[in-house]
């Protein structure tokens, strides 16, 4: 009898091996998971910060030239007058 009780644990062990087998692997899946969504996440992030950066010195430089160019017309104005 302690035989047969014995023999019939073994399936709850097993079965508790494989629950927390799966439970391993479904923490590890979602971990990585989430690992990958926030380097997309911080990779969008610099991706816009890199974006928003060229356009303002687009901005600046295009107001530059600008400048630079009344400045000169201002000064050949002046000159022939």
């Amino acid at each position: 009898m302690g035989r047969n009780r014995h023999i019939g644990t073994w399936p709850r062990v097993l079965v508790v091996i494989v629950v927390v087998a799966v439970a391993v692997i479904v923490v590890v899946v979602v971990a990585v998971v989430l690992v990958v969504v926030v380097l997309v996440i911080v990779a969008v992030a610099v991706a816009v910060v890199v974006v928003v950066v060229v356009v303002v010195l687009l901005a600046v430089i295009i107001i530059i030239v600008v400048v630079a160019a009344a400045v000169i017309v201002a000064v050949v104005v002046t000159v022939a007058v």
